[in-house]
């Protein structure tokens, strides 16, 4: 049977009682407002501190912590699995239609339970380090064949490790920030000396990315039988990119200049409890991996992705893909597992991008890259169309779960592209 919350939850939202994903907020736009962890339940959030001091985390792992009177949610993800499993059957219990203890007091609810569009979302986590990985075959295919051809589209190691690199943690935004237009070097044009300026081929990068709880020590790896309980949850990415820019500066050493300009995520991280019930079967990865790669359970989820353009001067936005994060090749706990096998260490907050998730069919290409085939064709936008971004478009991803009389969802991920600086 499924849970019933005393808050109201429409049918369509995203944040039902069997969600309750975590994020950072302010109230009452003050900037002199302490920033602290909440739920999102239907049109509300939860402000768990005013839970915290009222003593109603009352299990053995939580009675005592102070996790959720910090401005960020590091501190509980340390605590890991068995903390957040009991922070989630308290909140569960806390919110459910037959629960007195908030339901029936007045003024705690008033205190705690706070209209969504009266605060501010903020960056949930402090990010350390942020990996972005190279995930869906799909992607990784239409790549190959865009720039190497269709003799060899997909590099053979591509079908052993799950490829990455590092990016960069300081330009993670939340979603609703303007991005401003990078400048950097393309490609010259004959003897001509390299452009500079304004990228000319700006595109949106359709993600998600695995929140890092319990780290490792340096030197000691990960098993991937048990990297689910050092994930967290997982949030909405776009990793923006100027194509124009990455294929200049790529070669030898990978992106630099052309991702590292803004990465934006959704404000609720969406815990691996909730989106257990939606887990599905990996794809069957040939050849086998190596065993460290082995897993006896491999398993994506059910997450249906949607991306949307509003064009610059226009009041309306227009889906341009619809994917799936079935559509993944390495799993999240693979891409966990890989990343500290050299001993790497991994630290609370720490950030998994899984890489543009594309799907066979055009219609869910996971970036304009793919989708105009690199400036080739043009992507009808409403009564426009697009080869790459113009100033003023705003890109618009989102993320769900469709249950039984239910939702598990990301909210939204966007954001704005102004023009380039002076």
């Amino acid at each position: 049977m499924a849970l019933k919350s005393f808050v109201e939850v429409k049918h369509d939202s995203h944040f039902s009682i069997h969600n309750l994903p975590y994020g950072i907020f302010k109230h009452g736009g003050v900037d002199t407002t302490t920033p602290r962890p909440g739920i999102a339940i239907g049109d509300y959030v939860l402000d768990l501190s005013a839970i915290q001091s009222a003593g109603l985390f009352d299990g053995p792992l939580l009675c005592n912590s102070d996790c959720f009177h910090q401005s960020n949610l590091n501190k509980f993800l340390e605590l890991g699995r068995p903390a957040w499993k009991e922070a989630r059957a308290t909140l569960q219990k806390l919110l459910s239609s037959d629960e007195p203890a908030l339901q029936n007091n007045a003024s705690l609810k008033q205190m705690a339970l706070l209209p969504m569009d009266e605060v501010e979302m903020l960056l949930p986590i402090a990010i350390g380090d942020y990996t972005d990985f190279f995930s869906s075959k799909h992607h990784a295919k239409n790549c190959g064949l865009i720039f190497r051809g269709p003799e060899n589209p997909v590099n053979p190691n591509w079908f052993h490790l799950p490829i990455a690199y590092h990016g960069r943690a300081s330009s993670i935004v939340i979603s609703g920030t303007d991005i401003i237009r990078p400048r950097g070097q393309g490609h010259p044009s004959g003897n001509s000396p390299p452009y500079f300026g304004p990228s000319r081929k700006l595109d949106f990068e359709l993600e998600m990315a695995a929140v890092v709880g319990p780290g490792n020590e340096l030197g000691k790896l990960i098993d991937v039988n048990e990297a689910a309980d050092h994930i967290f949850g997982v949030v909405l990415m776009n990793d923006w990119s100027a194509r124009d820019i990455q294929a200049w500066e790529y070669v030898p050493l990978g992106p630099f200049l052309g991702k590292s300009f803004g990465t934006t995520i959704s404000p609720w991280i969406v815990t691996l409890d909730a989106l257990e019930p939606f887990a599905c079967d990996a794809p069957t990865q040939i050849p086998p991996p190596l065993p460290y790669l082995a897993e006896k359970i491999s398993k994506n989820y059910d997450i249906s992705l949607e991306v949307r353009i509003k064009p610059a001067g226009e009041e309306k936005s227009f889906t341009v893909t619809r994917s799936n994060f079935n559509h993944l090749y390495w799993t999240l706990t693979q891409q966990l597992a890989h990343h500290t096998v050299n001993g790497c260490n991994l630290r609370p907050g720490d950030l998994l991008g899984t890489g543009t998730i594309s799907g066979p069919e055009a219609e869910s290409y996971g970036c304009l890259l793919e989708l105009t085939w690199n400036g080739t064709k043009e992507l009808s936008v409403g009564k426009t169309s697009r080869k790459f971004l113009e100033d003023g478009d705003e890109v618009i991803i989102s993320g769900i779960c469709m249950g039984n009389g239910y939702n598990v969802g990301f909210g939204t991920c966007s954001g704005k592209i102004l023009p380039s600086l002076p």
